[in-house]
């Protein structure tokens, strides 16, 4: 007997199911993924101040959260933060680095620090665009 479960009804199993047959499946099209988790954190006085987290895949570095905390903003630490990433994914052989952001000032930060949007959507979220950025150390074939 088949049945329908929407929304709420389908478990966090059933969400990492469908989550992970979409992902193994497009990593069979593809072949040869190397997907590694990346990420970094800064502490001090042992409290998490700024952190990354992303993937390496296929020779590039896919940055997914890139985070300080509001009271530490301004200080460098995401440039830093984005710089650590950078530096493991350049020793684990990448090419190039993709991130993503719905602010303005987050995508001018981006383009300072040598990335260049190759897409955005205006309007992504009412009031909010969607930048698409990526930085290149080293043309692919």
């Amino acid at each position: 007997m088949q049945e329908w479960k929407r929304d709420q009804e389908l478990g966090p199993v059933d969400l990492d199911a469908i989550r992970d047959g979409v992902l193994l499946h497009g990593r069979q099209q593809a072949q040869g993924s190397d997907a590694q988790d990346i990420a970094c954190g800064l502490y001090e006085n042992g409290r998490l101040i700024a952190g990354g987290w992303g993937r390496t895949e296929f020779q590039r570095l896919y940055i997914s959260y890139l985070w300080v905390r509001p009271e530490r903003r301004g200080e460098g630490l995401g440039g830093a933060t984005l710089r650590q990433l950078e530096a493991q994914a350049l020793r684990r052989g990448c090419v190039d680095a993709l991130i993503e952001t719905l602010l303005d000032d987050a995508a001018a930060l981006y383009e300072h620090l040598g990335y260049a949007c190759i897409a955005h959507l205006h309007d992504f979220v009412p009031g909010f665009t969607r930048h698409t950025l990526l930085k290149v150390w080293k043309p692919r074939d």
